[in-house]
């Protein structure tokens, strides 16, 4: 809004409802359901995942201290026994040689190594979450940059060691083409009791990214609609934006009806991808009008530059055969765009 345009700042507002949190909230809980619901069960398929949504926003509307608390928790479970599985998973293959796939792979496709690297973008696009809750964090300006490095470092960490054991150490026809892929695994390495108790968490950690997303990202609308470019209703009231949550929950519930995991994958990773793209130009934007004292940036403007342009050239590349996701995206900037001509651009920000 402040770089760019006021309608540039609520298309990004847009795409968080959209697709930054609604859609990441319908990914996850679809993902939950693949993990908690046996294929020949008798429940109906999206129940268990709107279920999910249902809980969550529940919790987080009402009882907002409880639902951190309870996040916390979560966090600490998964973490701890994703770590365990990684260690059991070394200690039982040390000295064995790792199966690394041997079948042709066919040629290189660069654009389906583009596609691939968007999709894996996703798992890193969380990290911006500890701004929106900034407002209610004790000593924001130490904690919130030191919570934001920490976890980065973390997810990083753990999501090599995670593809490492899946691609080294588990025959690829026991994983390949799997939703369910750490189940897959632990089956392969601990047996039936391992793999079971690894479904259980796994399940758990899907919850808490729900859980998580939909803590923080009614926290973005709240606010929009406290500068004046989103309905009044939408306001923080009390320990919680209420109504946010539950707008937020109702739209998530309407992507896990009309979509599947695949297809989210792909528009997310896209959509996350340029929106951040044109979020971290405008830190190059504002160094040059202002200069380096001004806008301090750690490791100089070459390390954002260089973010940028490998983020639209991943983008680019993946377009080939992701259109539709391209589609996607674009109706989702066009259809925001709309909406701040129609009830935006005439609203005095606060």
């Amino acid at each position: 809004s402040r770089v760019l345009h006021p309608a540039a700042g609520f298309v990004a507002g847009w795409i968080s409802l959209i697709a930054g949190f609604t859609g990441a909230i319908a990914f996850a809980a679809h993902a939950f359901e693949s993990y908690v619901r046996p294929a020949d069960s008798a429940v109906p398929p999206h129940l268990i995942a709107i279920a999910a949504i249902v809980v969550a926003a529940a919790v987080h509307a009402f009882r907002a201290r409880e639902g951190a608390f309870g996040q916390n928790g979560v966090v600490i479970a998964k973490l701890a026994v994703l770590a365990g599985f990684v260690v059991f998973a070394f200690v039982k293959w040390a000295g064995s040689s790792p199966t690394w796939p041997d079948s042709d792979p066919g040629p290189f496709s660069l654009s389906a190594f583009a596609g691939t690297l968007v999709w894996i973008s996703l798992s890193y696009s969380g990290f911006n979450a500890a701004v929106y809750v900034a407002g209610e964090a004790r000593d924001p300006e130490r904690t919130v940059p030191s919570a934001m490095l920490r976890a980065t470092v973390a997810v990083t960490v753990i999501y090599l060691l995670l593809n490492l054991v899946f691609v080294g150490l588990v025959p690829g026809e026991d994983v390949a083409g799997r939703p369910d892929v750490a189940f897959a695994a632990a089956s392969s390495l601990l047996g039936d009791t391992g793999a079971q108790i690894v479904r259980v968490v796994v399940a758990l950690a899907l919850l808490s990214s729900v859980s998580s997303m939909i803590m923080a990202g009614p926290r973005v609308f709240a606010q929009m609609a406290d500068d004046g470019v989103f309905p009044a209703a939408l306001k923080f009231r009390g320990r919680a934006p209420a109504a946010a949550i539950l707008v937020q929950a109702a739209l998530a519930i309407l992507l896990v009806l009309v979509s599947d995991l695949r297809s989210l994958l792909g528009y997310l990773g896209l959509t996350l991808s340029l929106s951040a793209a044109l979020t971290v130009s405008c830190l190059v934007l504002l160094r040059r009008r202002h200069g380096a004292g001004e806008v301090p940036v750690t490791g100089s403007i070459v390390l954002p530059a260089i973010y940028v342009v490998a983020t639209l050239g991943l983008a680019l590349l993946a377009s080939s055969r992701q259109p539709v996701e391209w589609l996607a995206a674009g109706m989702t900037v066009v259809s925001g765009l709309v909406v701040w001509w129609v009830i935006g651009r005439n609203r005095p920000t606060s």
